[in-house]
């Protein structure tokens, strides 16, 4: 079999794998990508198929990222060949237990609400630029959907007009992760702050129709911000505020939304909610597929500790006490 014949081959197995994939519900855009780039990097080394030796140059090609990067893009070669083998019985299948070991996630910062008001005042001093001429009220209105909303970067950059309702405050996220859809009702005051935004934006005349980015700056025209272009201001707030947790450590964009969901949890207990019932509501705000993926987002701060030890001696202590309830 020729090299062009045996990458077609390869890349109509991707087809189908993917096809079946998101009939399951599934986005599978970064799996398509990563999938599709080691079927082209296969062709371009001249090698005919996927085998021990070929698999380990192409992994070698990826020693600049991290292991769990790593170990992740391997796993996703792993299950396409897995599908591949049903109908090629004789496909190769690369073995998990030579893959990258897997390191612990970084823990995050907890942004705590003390913090937040300190960096939507230094937002103010924030300077305009030509390319940004509302780069303040920007920068302002993403810590908000970030940290109240729990929202990701990916899925603030990609709101636009239509996908705002300022009067109830409801924000709509269009296939997101895990191909999900769905609605985000908005605190009252971040809803306020939503429409503080939108006045702003409307006398900056930075365009009103429905696709218009929510966020966006005139660099190149009108366009959306990108990752770097929103994360870059909201970094500087962090360092303007002075947004550092007990050892000294600056938290990552991706830290408010932990933060939400931590912020989430202690309300419930100050509040004596019922924190396993709201749990798969949270997941459903969030756009998880299930608690399991929640809890990620869930560490173990000494506030939710001290909360949970408090709830756990007022309705068991007198067990462990041996006095009457």
């Amino acid at each position: 079999m020729s090299i062009s014949t045996s990458m077609f081959a390869m890349e109509a197995a991707i087809t189908d794998y993917v096809a079946h994939q998101r009939a399951l519900g599934r986005g599978y855009r970064n799996e398509e990508r990563i999938l599709l780039s080691m079927c082209h990097w296969l062709a371009q080394s001249s090698v005919r198929e996927l085998d021990q030796a070929s698999f380990d140059r192409w992994c070698d090609t990826m020693h600049h990222l991290g292991p769990n990067t790593r170990r992740a893009r391997q796993l996703m070669v792993h299950k396409f060949c897995l599908f591949r083998q049903r109908a090629e019985h004789e496909c190769f299948v690369p073995n998990p237990l030579y893959f990258a070991r897997p390191c612990p996630y970084i823990r995050p910062v907890i942004v705590q609400p003390d913090q937040v008001a300190r960096m939507l005042v230094a937002a103010t001093h924030l300077t305009p630029t030509l390319g940004s001429p509302l780069l303040p009220t920007v920068t302002r209105i993403a810590i908000v959907l970030l940290y109240t909303a729990g929202l990701r970067r990916g899925e603030l950059l990609r709101l636009t007009l239509r996908d705002v309702e300022p009067t109830s405050g409801v924000l709509q996220i269009r296939e997101s992760k895990f191909h999900k859809s769905r609605l985000v009702p908005l605190s009252t005051d971040a809803a306020r702050e939503l429409r503080l935004y939108l006045r702003k934006r409307l006398n900056a005349s930075l365009g009103t129709g429905p696709e218009t980015p929510l966020l966006c700056n005139t660099t190149r025209g009108l366009r959306g911000y990108t990752g770097t272009g929103i994360s870059r201001p909201i970094h500087a707030l962090f360092e303007l505020a002075d947004v550092r947790d007990a050892e000294g450590r600056c938290p990552r964009i991706h830290d408010l939304r932990h933060s939400f969901a931590v912020q989430a949890l202690i309300r419930w207990y100050q509040e004596g909610a019922d924190v396993q019932s709201n749990l798969p509501k949270l997941a459903i705000y969030m756009g998880h597929v299930s608690i399991v993926s929640t809890a990620y987002y869930l560490p173990f701060v000494p506030t939710i500790a001290a909360l949970a030890s408090e709830r756990f001696e007022k309705h068991l202590g007198h067990v462990l006490g041996g006095r009457k309830p």
